[in-house]
Formats: structure tokens, C-alpha cells, sequence
């Protein structure tokens, strides 16, 4: 039994809040009461052995990904490594850089298997796993202040949308990041790949050496970042329109690579009021004003 899990519906009676440390995630369930409650329970029982099973091998999980690495035993952190893999020859990039979508995968995981339901979600701060029946469809707002938020486009995914997965990266989220990105929401197949395809991205969006942007080693802020000594964003000063286009462009070209690699369906891109949207021709994600507030969001 793990004694630190909190599990509780929120006030709204719907959605079920889970919280165990770091973790913390909002499930929602779309059926007949029997049913969802059922998938709540399971979400449960799979939630409070999740931590534990990271915290037995963080050592793995946080080193620098290789085809040659060693690969971590729990499903979740198997989870992580397939999701980042894909880059590890060309970027640096650990296990954790996805480690919140992959959290949400599996608890999703959990819900669809023990119930038949027609949607439900699971949200990891930001991070999103999904599952869509036919017939059905979810409303996506996208913010570039988690911390208000601010919806600054939005995307409609039916059940015959491959997008399973929906991340956001950037320096104002809660992990850290080497760029310079308000906001990256990044769509993708599974939550796991959209996680780690929203760093590398958010990476990207950058103005190397420019002075009105701080940086400080992660280790300064978390001894026991998976960074290390490499420099993370605290802040961005004032920059031109023309170095807002130039950041934008190097995201642009990253995430460009990624959509050719097939390893993202859709990247929104944003930085200081500006966005730059890179999609399949075929892809329905677009940035438009949101006048709905009950929007889920990423």
C-alpha cells in the first residue's frame, strides 16, 4: 500500500485527481456511471505503484540516451526510452524528457482496459494521453502561460485523427528547458512521443548567447537534474520582432525534421505573441482565437 497517494474526485464530481510527489495528474472518463467508475478505480490501482517503479531506476532513467544505452525494466520507463530513442543520435535527450506523457499513457492504459468508455483523458500538466471512440471528438485549447493560462489556438481530434498524444514544452512550464519558447503543443501519436518531441522542439526555439536571456546550470536549481551542468532558461528579456522571427524559424526547422521523420503529427510554436505552426497538409490543428472556456487544455 502506498501511504503518500492521494486519489479523490475534484469538486465538480467528474474528474479524478491523483497526486502522488511530483505526479499529478486529472483523469476524465465519457460513459455510463457504472463504467467510469470502474475505469477510476483501475486508474487508481495502477497509479499508486507508478513512483515507487521510477524511483527504482532513476539512474538509468536519467542518464544520456543511446542505441547503446541499457534499457530500464518497468513498462512505464520502457515507455520513456522507446518515446526518445528516435533522437538519441542526433540530440541529447534522457528517458525523463517524457517521462509525463508516458505517466499518462499507462494510467489511461489502466481505464480503457477495465471499462469501455467513449472518451476519456488523462492529463500530467500539460502532457496528454487520449482515447476516442468513433463518433466521438475532444475540443483542444493551447495556452503559452500555464500559469494564467491564456488559450492562444485550438484543435478539434476526432476518433479518425491519428493524434493520440498532445504535449506542451517551453521555459514557463514546470520542467526546464534549454530554449527560449513561451509555449511548444506539440501532437503526436502516442503522449510519450508528443512529450519528448515538445522538448526537442522547445529546445530549438533559441537565440544562442543573446544577452537579455538568463541562464543558470540545471544542477543549480536540482542537484539531481538530468542536465547536469547544462545552461536552462529562468528568463527573457526584450527582443526584437525580427529575433522573435529568427527563434521561431530555428523551432520551425526542428520541427519540420520531426513532421518528415513522422515522429510528430503537428507543432504550435510560440514565443512572445507569435506562432508558428508546422503540420501535415492533411492535419486539422489550427490556431485560432478561443472564445470557449471549457476547453480541455494543453
Amino acid at each position: 500500500m502506498n501511504p503518500r497517494a492521494q486519489i479523490r474526485l475534484l469538486p465538480d464530481g467528474k474528474r479524478l485527481h491523483l497526486h502522488d510527489g511530483p505526479i499529478d495528474l486529472i483523469a476524465d472518463a465519457f460513459g455510463p456511471t457504472a463504467r467510469v467508475e470502474t475505469a477510476y478505480r483501475a486508474a487508481g490501482a495502477r497509479f499508486v505503484t507508478v513512483l515507487d517503479e521510477l524511483c527504482g531506476e532513476l539512474s538509468v532513467l536519467r542518464q544520456a540516451c543511446s542505441p547503446e544505452a541499457e534499457w530500464p525494466q518497468g513498462r512505464v520507463a520502457r515507455r520513456m526510452t522507446a518515446a526518445v530513442m528516435p533522437y538519441a543520435s542526433r540530440y541529447f535527450i534522457t528517458p525523463m524528457a517524457a517521462v509525463a506523457g508516458a505517466v499518462a499513457e499507462e494510467i489511461l492504459a489502466a481505464m480503457v482496459s477495465a471499462a469501455d468508455l467513449s472518451r476519456a483523458y488523462v492529463n500530467n500538466g500539460g502532457d496528454i494521453a487520449l482515447h476516442v471512440e468513433p463518433g466521438a471528438s475532444f475540443k483542444i485549447g493551447m495556452v503559452d502561460r500555464p500559469e494564467i493560462p491564456s488559450f492562444f489556438g485550438a484543435t478539434r481530434l476526432h476518433a479518425s485523427d491519428p493524434v493520440r498524444g498532445i504535449a506542451t514544452s517551453g521555459w514557463r512550464g514546470r520542467s526546464f528547458s534549454l530554449g527560449i519558447a513561451d509555449a511548444v503543443t506539440v501532437l503526436a501519436d502516442r503522449a510519450a512521443a508528443a512529450d519528448a518531441a515538445a522538448t526537442i522542439i522547445a529546445n530549438a526555439v533559441d537565440l544562442p548567447g543573446h544577452p537579455a536571456v538568463t541562464r543558470v546550470p540545471a544542477r543549480q536549481l536540482a542537484p539531481d537534474s538530468d542536465l547536469g551542468d547544462r545552461l536552462v532558461t529562468q528568463s527573457v528579456g526584450a527582443l526584437t520582432a525580427g529575433e522573435v522571427d529568427e527563434a521561431l524559424a530555428a523551432g520551425a526547422e526542428t520541427a519540420d525534421l520531426l513532421l518528415k521523420m513522422r515522429l510528430i503529427r503537428s507543432a504550435a510554436i510560440r514565443l512572445r505573441g507569435e506562432t508558428r505552426v508546422v503540420s501535415a497538409e492533411q492535419s486539422n490543428l489550427s490556431v485560432m482565437p478561443v472564445r470557449e472556456r471549457g476547453l480541455m487544455h494543453a
